[in-house]
């Protein structure tokens, strides 16, 4: 899985090896190693040349993974005119071409031998526009429509698809944001857990084959509309 090393990833990753699963975590932040059902791999998830040799490092090692779960990604809050060229395209290239190349590099290989499950983790930025998400919101939706594609396109091959949509969850990407300081956003203390999350994708990809789980989404119970 993608963006592994801390937050969301991280809970994800120690809740799936928690089941027994032998978990793969790739970020940039990791150093190549291998420990008990866990190995990590330094690599630059929008760059191909490092997503092709983690796969094929993968593969070769362990086979065609079971389960890719694409949650890299980064957080950006800037209206539509504080927004730069430089911030769409960054934020672009790490939320939604980093899944794409991940996707792209395993499905079909799902395919082929005829099971496996792609979670795509994405936001309740997917489905609703807030202010001051310009880059972000047009990420996520992207993701939105990649899971929506590829699951039409894998339907009744074996592969099942499911899109987790959180809302906010207090991990260390508010840090710069500091909510609790903004009228509208919902406090830190008010959001969800990284382990809530992890709770929704264990759930999803440990259901019998013949139940695929195709989206969840999930909000603090204290929720604000705006954040």
């Amino acid at each position: 899985m993608t963006g592994a090393s801390r937050g969301i990833g991280l809970a994800v990753a120690e809740a799936l090896h928690a089941t027994g699963m032998h978990v793969v975590r790739l970020a940039r932040s990791l150093r190549n190693r291998t420990s008990e059902r866990m190995t990590d791999i330094a690599g630059d998830v929008t760059k191909p040349a490092d997503v092709k040799s983690a796969v094929d490092q993968v593969v070769g090692a362990l086979g065609v993974p079971d389960i890719v779960v694409n949650n890299a990604g980064i957080f950006l809050i800037k209206s539509l005119a504080e927004t730069r060229l430089e911030d769409f395209t960054d934020t672009l290239t790490t939320n939604l071409t980093s899944a794409f190349l991940l996707a792209h590099a395993i499905v079909p290989k799902m395919v082929q031998r005829g099971s496996g499950h792609l979670v795509t983790i994405g936001s309740i930025s997917d489905y609703i526009g807030f202010p001051g998400s310009t880059a972000y919101a047009a990420s996520k939706f992207g993701l939105r429509g990649m899971h929506e594609v590829i699951r039409a396109e894998t339907a009744r091959s074996g592969v099942r698809t499911t899109l987790v949509s959180p809302g906010p969850v207090d991990t260390d990407i508010w840090d710069p944001v500091d909510p609790d300081s903004k009228p509208g956003f919902t406090k830190r203390k008010d959001m969800m857990r990284a382990e809530d999350i992890a709770a929704a994708v264990v759930y999803a990809v440990t259901q019998p084959e013949h139940v695929t789980i195709t989206e969840i989404r999930l909000l603090p119970t204290a929720y604000s509309p705006r954040g």
